[in-house]
């Protein structure tokens, strides 16, 4: 792997990101933002529900479902996921952790990699 800057392995797993989202759960955000620090790595997802998720969104009931919803999809997909981010990173995802917010629309990933990301840089 060569030497690329962060900006390039942010921009890359941004990129991957949005990719996943339209491929997997049928839609991209709006904007996404990426930030490695060491061996994590931030995602940050902006206007990613689809109007009749804010809908749902609505009731107390609906958010639960929502987010259980949204947990599920990306279990069912992470390994896809997984794969994507570590062929730009080089390292292994030892975990993954994600949560959407259903008052603001944003998803928040964040990956802890087997290594310090950042030595690639």
């Amino acid at each position: 792997m060569g030497r690329r800057t962060r900006g390039q392995i942010e921009a890359a797993i941004s990129k991957a990101v949005v990719q996943f989202e339209v491929e997997q759960m049928g839609r991209g955000p709006a904007d996404v933002r990426t930030y490695v620090i060491g061996d994590a790595v931030f995602v940050r997802l902006k206007g990613l529900l689809t109007p009749a998720e804010r809908q749902l969104a609505q009731s107390e009931e609906g958010r639960t479902l929502l987010k259980d919803l949204r947990r599920e999809l990306v279990e069912a997909s992470r390994p896809v996921l997984e794969s994507m981010i570590e062929d730009i990173t080089g390292s292994k995802v030892l975990s993954l952790f994600t949560d959407v917010s259903t008052a603001t629309g944003e998803r928040i990933i964040v990956l802890i990699m087997d290594s310090d990301v950042s030595k690639w840089l």
